[in-house]
């Protein structure tokens, strides 16, 4: 594979040239458990899901970090609020982003650290900061020297005088621009012992830590939405590079998704919870939306594009299915040279979700001409560039996993007895009796269709 990604660090198309041939390592930020998941949340994981899956397609290995920020202020204000221990606070929705990640099919990552586990790896690299003239304690606190580090803005591009952390000022800082990297300790929150004083971590110093933990001083790819590229991941870069690390070396961010112009956040009260939005699509539906976009533009939520990216899989699931119940089995082809090349140019989901509904349109006109052979050929190319988008309808994660074989041989022998009717009708010129059938299964979700051995028939996606 040729695979180019954008990245941010840069502002250039790179070719991905893995550290260590044959392996990959990416980190990606995950969630901040402090509520349930938005779809704007789980944009990021359906994105990456798809180039993690791009990469063991060709049999890359790869070892995939997504954290978990379990200790925050917004985290501790809402469950004190609610009357509920901080801790069960975050677990609680820790599971509900889990399960939001699960139920659209985003592969489990290789480790998911907590925050709360790590102190140790965050206190050793804060001496090291320390030690290395990048970092200060002032009455408890850990602040990040930033005009330590002359590269500090290549990033974001921001300029050091137009730097502004979107945190309080902070007790003893030396500058308004340095950051926290540790929190001395308040009445009522957890903390926990440093060579400082008795604290809680910063929200920056938490993925560094943990990177360089998992992944070591330097590691491929790091990812995240937009909307952390400053100032956490301008951040993450400089407390790694002046603690001796050389941290990612690819930057890849997804946009938000967007209602009226803007990020859908809970600030702006537009939230669209996963399980609000999986009341009116399937997952495989919404995980379609989700990835139907390129990863880096914005994606304009609307209830009608909703509803039209959901019929349009429901398309592409009805062409794999029948040619499924036609041919017995339908084993996974190879993707086409069309669908590899636009995955290859950073992503390039819009292109190849063309090339599969240019090959359903193939594969349904071989169908209507009988050619079953031809069908099984593309339907099996199909599936194959469906695992990579992560949305095959024949993948045992989207199975209900009941066994429907008895209604189904049920099902077959009425419709097929309507359909000897409707043939007989045909063939008397009585068209009344054979539109009547017709209707009477459509409206039941039947889908018939007139080959030249005959009339088949399948159910309708979502039947």
């Amino acid at each position: 594979m040729t695979l180019r990604l954008f990245d941010t660090e840069t502002r250039t198309l790179r070719e991905f040239v893995p550290r260590v041939p044959g392996h990959a390592s990416i980190y990606l930020c995950g969630a901040t458990v402090q509520g349930e998941p938005h779809i704007g949340h789980v944009r990021s994981g359906v994105a990456f899901d798809v180039l993690r899956r791009w990469l063991t397609a060709h049999d890359i290995d790869v070892a995939f970090i997504r954290n978990v920020t379990d200790i925050d202020d917004k985290i501790l204000n809402k469950a004190a609020a609610a009357g509920r221990p901080w801790w069960e606070w975050a677990t609680t929705f820790e599971r509900a982003f889990d399960d939001a990640y699960c139920r659209l099919g985003v592969l489990p990552p290789s480790i998911e650290p907590r925050a709360t586990g790590h102190v140790p790896q965050m206190i050793e690299m804060m001496q090291r900061l320390i030690d290395n003239g990048h970092a200060y304690a002032s009455e408890g606190n850990v602040y990040f020297d930033v005009r330590s580090y002359p590269d500090y803005g290549r990033l974001s591009g921001h300029k050091l005088d137009d730097v502004h952390q979107g945190e309080s000022a902070g007790e003893g800082k030396r500058d308004a621009r340095d950051f926290t990297l540790w929190k001395t300790a308040k009445p009522g929150e957890p903390s926990w012992a440093t060579p400082w004083g008795r604290g809680r971590p910063g929200w920056h110093l938490e993925c560094s830590a943990m990177a360089e933990f998992y992944l070591g001083p330097e590691f491929d790819i790091h990812c995240g939405g937009l909307d952390l590229v400053f100032p956490h991941h301008e951040n993450e870069i400089a407390q790694a590079k002046c603690a001796g690390d050389a941290f990612a070396r690819y930057w890849l961010h997804n946009g938000w998704v967007t209602m009226g112009g803007e990020k859908m956040s809970k600030s702006l009260g537009n939230v669209l919870s996963v399980p609000n939005v999986l009341e009116n699509v399937r997952p495989q539906e919404l995980r379609y939306y989700l990835g139907s976009a390129h990863y880096r533009s914005m994606l304009e939520y609307s209830d009608n594009a909703l509803q039209v990216a959901a019929k349009s899989y429901q398309g592409v699931e009805a062409f794999v299915l029948k040619v499924r119940d036609r041919a017995g089995d339908l084993p996974v082809g190879k993707w086409t040279d069309a669908f590899a090349a636009a995955l290859d140019d950073d992503l390039g989901a819009p292109k190849a979700l063309a090339e599969i509904h240019g090959s359903v349109s193939d594969g349904n006109k071989a169908l209507d001409a009988g050619d079953l052979a031809a069908a099984v050929d593309i339907a099996g190319q199909v599936r194959a560039m469906l695992q990579i988008l992560g949305i095959d309808p024949l993948d045992p994660h989207w199975a209900d996993g009941s066994d429907n074989s008895a209604a189904t041989a049920a099902l077959d022998v009425l419709v097929k007895a309507e359909l000897d009717r409707r043939q007989q009708a045909r063939a008397d010129k009585n068209w009344a009796v054979a539109d009547e059938v017709r209707d009477r299964l459509t409206e039941a979700g039947v889908e018939v269709t007139d080959t030249p051995n005959g009339p088949e028939w399948s159910l309708k996606s979502g039947h």
